[in-house]
């Protein structure tokens, strides 16, 4: 298992929990908008953590932190995922998985073990807009969409969550997204921000009126949809 990465303190990546995030390289998708390129393209170039390292530096930090968010890339590319969670777990630590939704029998398999308590899964565009918005030919729909029922009718903790990125997302792609995830207890609009990391750059971001604009549009269908991240 490749990990790039650990953000050693965050109040932002787990909701209600102060948080280690823990960064694991490779993608089965390459969006690109993505705002972790290096881990996509190059994760054999974005750092090089060991376990032992992670889990030594939880171990210290027990008491302080609360939980754990393990992101990427994509984490459920990984086989050995499931035995690492169960180390962390072992710390006693709750744990955020964020996913792309391309791999709905490992999320089922990490909560019949009982190793996370909370999914992120991004919602990338409308059905018909995967191909673009994912940066692959076979975005694995029938994969997505069973990930995305499963939470929406499930117990688990979740939540949905799409970048808005102008290029490649219209008003089309909410109207889908919207009737798609229908009454979602969680759904978050997220403003694009360019960066040096992101994948291919070059694209903007909607405006504050546009994305309340899209909001609108989504809160027809989810009616707890928000977004976040924009003052």
């Amino acid at each position: 298992m490749k990990i790039c990465g650990l953000n050693k303190t965050t109040m932002l990546d787990y909701p209600g929990r102060l948080a280690a995030t823990v960064f694991l390289g490779g993608c089965n998708f390459c969006c690109p908008f993505c705002h972790n390129g290096p881990l996509v393209i190059a994760p054999e170039k974005a750092g090089n953590i060991s376990e032992q390292e992670i889990l030594k530096f939880l171990e210290k930090r027990r008491g302080i932190l609360e939980g754990v968010c393990i992101t990427g890339g994509e984490p459920t590319i990984y086989k050995e995922l499931p035995r690492f969670l169960l180390s962390v777990r072992k710390l006693g630590y709750q744990i955020k998985l964020d996913t792309n939704g391309t791999n709905p029998g490992m999320v089922k398999e990490l909560e019949r073990e009982g190793l996370i308590d909370m999914v992120a899964m991004d919602i990338k565009a409308a059905p018909d807009n995967y191909i673009r918005a994912a940066g692959v030919q076979n975005p694995s729909m029938e994969a997505v969409f069973e990930t995305a029922d499963y939470l929406l009718h499930g117990q688990l903790d979740y939540e949905f969550r799409t970048t808005a990125v102008k290029g490649i997302h219209t008003r089309e792609d909410f109207m889908q997204i919207g009737k798609w995830i229908k009454g979602a207890k969680a759904y978050f609009l997220q403003s694009y921000r360019e960066s040096q990391e992101v994948l291919c750059p070059g694209f903007e971001s909607f405006t504050r009126e546009e994305l309340l604009g899209f909001l609108r549009i989504l809160q027809a269908e989810i009616p707890n949809a928000a977004i976040r991240g924009v003052d």
